[in-house]
């Protein structure tokens, strides 16, 4: 008998090791992994994976309060569980270098500027590209300085996740399928799409624009540029200009719900993802 328990353990023990395990705080469901297939390694070094984030948040009751009232805020506007709690509070993929820390709960004011972009994330990225990760959402104006980001970029301001794709794709596949729904529905959402070397893509919801593509393709080919082949340090860490701010198509009409003021209701009858 014991030999038969022990030969289940052995069968079991690949699988087990496939799953994602999300810590406390988290509502979002494990996502399955390919061997040998992580596009967030690149980006996260000890400190900023998930044990890093259980000892951050062990580290004190102001750390727990925190999360515990951005998850509430989250429930409350409809947008957990999208994204695992611990992903969307990590900083600057270079916040070693920078003295920052590896996770962050932005102040709250700037709260209400991620409900939006994690409503695109939900409506339209997921369902296009499958399962993603986010690898870096705020960071305060001293990090955001530090890491090379624009004076006013979006992730100052809560507004931006930079992720990449757990399905298994090509950078290709990824800039075609992801200019496509942006083309079809981001100024819906005034949606900033742009993509970094490698498989790092970012996502906000400030204003249409996009950069990294052919700007004038909607279905924006893989057209490889020099910035493009920016080497994992400098190319996740830097935003490049964005091609000019532009509102293009149709006009964002607000849900009558609540105060919120990142509540579009899209009014394009496109219902395609």
């Amino acid at each position: 008998m014991r030999w038969i328990v022990s030969l289940l353990l052995f069968v079991a023990a690949p699988a087990a090791a496939q799953m994602t395990v999300y810590p406390p705080s988290s509502n979002a469901v494990p996502v399955p992994m390919h061997a040998g297939w992580n596009p967030a390694a690149d980006y996260i070094s000890i400190g900023q994976d998930e044990p890093g984030y259980r000892s951050w948040y062990a580290a004190g009751p102001r750390h727990a309060g925190a999360v515990k009232s951005f998850n509430a805020y989250l429930t409350e506007w409809g947008v957990s569980g999208i994204l695992p709690t611990w992903q969307i509070l990590r900083t600057a993929t270079s916040w070693q270098r920078c003295g920052g820390a590896p996770f962050e709960v932005p102040p709250t004011t700037e709260w209400p500027h991620i409900v939006q972009t994690l409503r695109y994330i939900k409506d339209y990225v997921v369902p296009t590209v499958g399962p993603v990760e986010a690898v870096s959402a705020y960071r305060n104006p001293n990090l955001n300085v530090c890491a090379g980001g624009a004076p006013e970029s979006a992730h100052k301001h809560y507004s931006a996740i930079d992720m990449v794709p757990l399905r298994q794709t090509t950078r290709e596949e990824l800039m075609r399928k992801l200019c496509a729904v942006h083309a079809r529905r981001g100024t819906d959402y005034s949606v900033g799409l742009g993509f970094y070397a490698f498989l790092r893509f970012h996502v906000d919801t400030t204003k249409y624009r996009r950069w990294g593509a052919d700007p004038n393709v909607a279905s924006c080919p893989a057209i490889i540029k020099p910035s493009d082949l920016a080497s994992v340090t400098m190319g996740p860490q830097t935003q490049p200009t964005a091609e000019p701010a532009t509102t293009i198509g149709a006009k964002v009409v607000y849900a009558p719900h609540g105060t919120d003021p990142l509540a579009p209701t899209p009014v394009s009858t496109d219902t395609q993802p």
